[in-house]
């Protein structure tokens, strides 16, 4: 693996002090929405102005656009927050604990862009509640695949999981477990892999797909009890991701700025975002190089312009082998 660390990220503000910013999303008009975990909210940014779209409470913690007027969010359902040096971070620092008291669990959710109206839609995989839901990514066949992150407490973590709701959005199936803070997840150009980096580990992990919402099953003794492919472990905390046109795979890593893994893993960039958190990219704009990229540190969201263009989500059919 070759690391090339560039010269830090210019970028302008579209929004600021939002909260603990995350789920960017960007639609063909150019408006660009994105959740507050910390205020519980789904916000629309568009001309300069800010707006409360939707105020679902629990943790909006990734969001994806199911329709043009409707989007589809993972909600972690609450976290326990501190304040630590002005700045509120989503974990008790002292104990290591993001579970707040009384937590029953996380769901999914669809949000309606123009009315704010929340229907929650799952709670539970097979029975067992959701800890945590953290990024989705809807694939073209209007099928969701979202990560549940889990819950921390002092002495133990949640195991979490890779997870597909299918189109007809009736119930969620199990696809990979156990995972370590899975956290983003995203689908190749192609739709023949899907990706989940590991925030505790600095893992990118990806599963070949047979179909959509159908991972190729696992060969040989040596493959982990999950399934996937190690692409590249760093020594980077990772969050949500995008991916590009090319199918690199765009990565927010929390302290160090946006990490760019190619698919083979043999090529990190990274672009630091000095004395902030990064937690997600999308890509949008006429050539898909626009790149929103939310800091939840500051509660800002920016943009910039990106060297490569972005992978344009649910653009034609999945191509077979």
């Amino acid at each position: 693996m070759t690391t090339t660390v560039h010269d830090p990220l210019d970028f302008e503000v579209l929004g600021s002090g939002l909260g603990f910013t995350e789920g960017p999303v960007v639609t063909d008009d150019g408006t660009v929405f994105a959740v507050d975990i910390d205020g519980g909210r789904v916000l629309r940014l568009s001309h300069g102005e800010v707006t409360v779209v939707a105020t679902p409470g629990g943790g909006p913690n990734g969001l994806a656009l199911e329709t043009p007027t409707t989007g589809i969010v993972a909600n972690n359902g609450g976290f326990l927050w501190s304040e630590v040096n002005g700045v509120r971070i989503p974990i008790d620092h002292p104990t290591h604990t993001n579970e707040p008291p009384g937590f029953t669990g996380g769901w999914i959710e669809r949000v309606d862009l123009t009315s704010g109206d929340v229907t929650v839609l799952h709670r539970a995989c097979n029975g067992r509640p959701l800890r945590g839901p953290n990024d989705l990514v809807v694939d073209e066949a209007g099928g969701v695949w979202f990560t549940d992150h889990g819950k921390g407490r002092r002495a133990s973590v949640d195991r979490g999981g890779l997870y597909y709701i299918p189109p007809r959005g009736d119930t969620v199936v199990e696809k990979a477990f156990p995972l370590l803070g899975p956290n983003g997840v995203g689908l190749s150009p192609d739709r023949r892999r899907v990706y989940v980096a590991e925030t505790f580990t600095g893992r990118l992990w990806a599963w070949d797909l047979d179909a959509p919402g159908e991972i190729r099953p696992a060969s040989g003794s040596l493959t982990v009890r999950h399934g996937g492919v190690c692409v590249v472990a760093t020594p980077y905390s990772f969050d949500s991701l995008a991916v590009e046109a090319d199918g690199r795979i765009v990565i927010g890593a929390i302290a160090d700025g946006v990490a760019v893994v190619t698919p083979d893993g043999s090529e990190v960039d990274v672009y630091p975002v000095p004395g902030d958190t990064t937690t997600n990219v999308a890509f949008g704009g006429p050539d898909f190089r626009r790149a929103v990229i939310t800091l939840s540190r500051s509660g800002r969201v920016v943009e910039t312009t990106w060297p490569r263009p972005g992978f344009a989500l649910n653009v034609g059919p999945f191509q077979a082998a």
